[in-house]
């Protein structure tokens, strides 16, 4: 007699515990798989929170303030139980853009906005409606911010300074590339930079390795024990201590928020915060058997982590899939594994503040190409664009506007495109013509949705009707029609109408003549 799976579980991976059995101090076997976890969290988010705070412009030690209150703000709270949050690489390129126009004080600013803003849209339950957001728009603002971090980091490579914007750093790449070759201590970094790109590329498949040492921890371990090794001429992440790290914003910093660009920028970071965070948890939810995450209180949990992160002037964070796969993967059963990730990146950053001075720049940028790469939904593309053709444009248009602008202008377009494209595709329209007798009008019935965006369609439709009869037109059985179709539509049948009566007069001219001739 074969037993079958309740569950579903996948195969290799432990059932989860019953409903009642959630709470980690009530089972000695939960409790043993989250602790292990959190150890896997932690080594795979302490090398992400290093280096996406270097390339976002602040101190090492502002990206583990975020990965701590991940752990244990955000991790304590109700929404998804497994899924795990830090700084994310897909929020760098705009953070390094508000923190060189507003500094470390207006950044703290808006990110506590931008959490409160997060608190109010969970309150008012709205975390739902994210789901609603196309994935083309999505997977084009990730594919977009993977180019320009790709763009930014492969200068960090270099120990190189890069341009400010998305198309001076693509314009720049030439003339990156003939300094560095003429430069040995940039191509040393630049050597020390790819051998931890092919670390990460090959380590995943050394399964037994990788299962006890995740690959990003694994690449910037084995960069800084060859620099420190060989004493290699590469930078430095540079070091200043946990506590010297939080800087609360100032009551002057604050006065920014009147303005149109702090704004702008404080919608950004929303949207693409909890965007990034919710369609986590909906890939997450696919990985386990547990409880499926409440979308509002998921994002009631985002915004009380970012108000904390903003009051103690840190990056902003978001739901991070590579580090919440990792925590699946690992074997967690409850939301304790998350918490106690966020208790060991505590005691590292305040017991071991000079091992982070060990590390060298050019590894940390080669685990954020790597990471940037891993944005672009390469797999998809092909798919897409042979299924579904449309979304493939949304996504390249959405992704090369984010390139050639900024994160906010390309993300609204995107929006707007899946919007005229979601209104094209349904707006559907067609014309049925009856015949009533050949001394009646034409019956003609148009169904569907008339919109200003098939006008031409329709009328190409109606024009191609017999132009010597007169028609009654129907539109009763439209589900809709806005006012320039039906402006349209009454002047097209008054003027069809006249044509053809004019064409009958003259056709019965023509007969009587020829019956008198």
């Amino acid at each position: 007699m074969t037993h079958t799976n309740s569950t579903n579980t996948p195969p290799g991976r432990t059932p989860p515990p019953p409903a009642g059995r959630l709470n980690p101090l009530r089972g000695r076997g939960s409790l043993r798989a989250d602790f292990t976890a959190s150890l896997v969290v932690f080594l795979v988010a302490l090398p992400l929170c290093v280096g996406i705070a270097v390339a976002s412009g602040v101190p090492a030690e502002v990206g583990l303030i975020t990965g701590i209150v991940g752990g244990l703000v955000t991790g304590l709270l109700p929404g998804s139980s497994l899924q795990v949050s830090g700084p994310a690489a897909g929020l760098t390129v705009l953070v390094y853009e508000a923190v060189q126009t507003y500094g470390l004080g207006g950044l703290g600013v808006l990110v506590l906005a931008a959490g409160l803003l997060q608190l109010l849209m969970g309150a008012l339950r709205l975390g739902r409606w994210f789901r609603a957001i196309s994935v083309s728009v999505v997977q084009g603002m990730l594919a977009g911010i993977g180019l320009v971090l790709i763009a930014g980091q492969l200068y960090a490579l270099a120990d190189a300074k890069a341009p400010g914007s998305g198309p001076e750093k693509l314009l720049g790449l030439g003339g990156l590339v003939l300094d560095t070759v003429g430069d040995s201590e940039a191509l040393i970094a630049v050597a020390v930079g790819t051998a931890t790109v092919a670390v990460l590329l090959v380590w995943p498949k050394w399964r037994a390795g990788a299962r006890v040492v995740p690959a990003p921890l694994a690449a910037v371990l084995l960069a800084t024990a060859a620099t420190a090794g060989f004493d290699l001429p590469v930078a430095r992440v540079e070091v200043q201590g946990l506590f010297d790290a939080v800087r609360p914003p100032g009551l002057g910093d604050f006065g920014g928020l009147a303005s149109l660009g702090m704004i702008t920028t404080v919608l950004a970071f929303t949207l693409i915060a909890s965007a990034e965070s919710l369609f986590s948890a909906a890939a997450v939810d696919r990985l386990h058997d547990g409880p499926r995450t409440d979308y509002d209180k998921e994002l009631m949990a985002q915004g009380a982590g970012n108000a904390v992160c903003g009051a103690l002037g840190a990056l902003p964070m978001t739901a991070v899939i590579v580090r919440s796969s990792a925590n699946v993967s690992a074997g967690a059963r409850t939301k304790a594994s998350r918490v106690l990730h966020g208790v060991w990146l505590l005691l590292f950053a305040a017991a071991f503040p000079a091992a982070l001075g060990m590390i060298p720049l050019c590894a940390l940028a080669g685990v954020l190409v790597h990471a940037g790469w891993k944005l672009i939904p390469l797999r998809e593309l092909g798919p897409m664009w042979r299924e579904h053709r449309a979304e493939a444009v949304v996504l390249a248009v959405t992704a090369l506007a984010i390139v050639l602008t900024d994160m906010f202008k390309g993300v609204l377009l995107g929006l707007l495109m899946a919007v005229v494209k979601t209104a094209w595709e349904t707006s559907h329209v067609h014309v049925e013509s009856e015949e009533m007798g050949e001394d009646r009008p034409l019956r003609v019935t148009v169904l569907g949705n008339a919109t200003f965006l098939r006008l031409p369609k329709l009328q190409d439709q109606l024009d191609a009707l017999p132009a010597d009869r007169p028609v009654e037109l129907r539109l009763e059985k439209l589900r809709h029609m806005d006012h320039a179709c039906g402006l349209a539509l009454s002047q097209w049948e008054e003027q069809h109408n006249k044509a053809a009566r004019r064409t009958g007069a003259v056709r019965g001219e023509e007969d009587a003549s020829s019956m008198i001739g």
